[in-house]
């Protein structure tokens, strides 16, 4: 097991969290740009502004795009694969749980035909998402401590909660 440990690198934070819960808000960042804006097909997205990591997004062939680049629901699925892998590291290194192997897929399926307008009865978005995790824990980690992982890690996994329970979303439209 890595030297990091997580308990010592959150008990301040859990403090001061505690003392001023106002300072627990966090706001996450990304946005879009691209040389061409009338450019159908492609884009750019700073997953984090500042950060100097700029990802190009695609269309998918689906959707009539060439697919020659991550598409936004690809994302979606980077995103929650992402956010449930450090979960389940994060937790296991709180309970003591060395892991050797983890990897974690995660699949969303949709019918393209809602976004297109073709049937109106189809909803936009995606229809189901799978998340499967494969891990190994070092051998004989107790399995009640495999549960307590499992259930802290969905308990934990911000992207995961938030697809479950989806908060209000705003756009604003403004021209220039």
């Amino acid at each position: 097991m890595t030297n990091v440990n997580v308990n010592e690198a959150q008990q301040p934070l859990r403090a001061q969290y505690k003392a001023s819960p106002d300072t627990a808000m966090v706001t996450d960042h990304a946005r879009t740009s691209g040389p061409d804006a009338s450019d159908p097909f492609h884009s750019i997205v700073e997953p984090m502004q500042g950060c100097g990591v700029n990802v190009p997004i695609g269309v998918h062939r689906a959707l009539g795009g060439l697919h020659d680049a991550p598409t936004p629901g690809d994302m979606l699925c980077a995103a929650l694969a992402a956010c449930q892998d450090s979960s389940i590291r994060m937790v296991a290194n709180l309970l003591g749980i060395e892991l050797e192997f983890l990897q974690v897929n995660v699949e969303a399926t949709v019918d393209v035909r809602g976004a297109m307008g073709i049937e109106k009865s189809v909803p936009v978005g995606f229809q189901n998402i799978r998340c499967t995790v494969q891990l190994r824990a070092k051998e004989g980690t107790d399995p009640t401590m495999l549960q307590k992982l499992q259930i802290g890690a969905e308990r934990c996994c911000v992207v995961q909660q938030t697809l479950r329970n989806p908060p209000p979303v705003e756009t604003v439209f403004t021209t220039a």
